[in-house]
């Protein structure tokens, strides 16, 4: 829980850091597929943009991969 003199850390980041953590302790191989939108909307309660934008940076960085119609998968060779 954050304190008084630490910023609550933004939920897109906490997604982001959730499914790279699920990557690295091998929970999520490559791939597998991510939770939809929807899901992870609900998981986290926060809006899809808020998701949208977590699973958009990490696709920038290589770690998922989006397919239009069938969902984002995490990448081959995650780094």
């Amino acid at each position: 829980m954050p304190t008084p003199s630490q910023p609550a850390e933004p939920v897109f980041r906490r997604i982001m850091r959730d499914i790279e953590t699920a990557i690295a302790t091998g929970d999520l191989k490559p791939g597998d597929k991510i939770p939809s939108t929807t899901e992870l909307r609900e998981q986290y309660e926060c809006s899809a943009p808020t998701v949208r934008q977590a699973l958009a940076r990490l696709q920038e960085r290589g770690i998922l991969q989006g397919h239009q119609g069938r969902g984002v998968y995490v990448s081959n060779a995650p780094s």
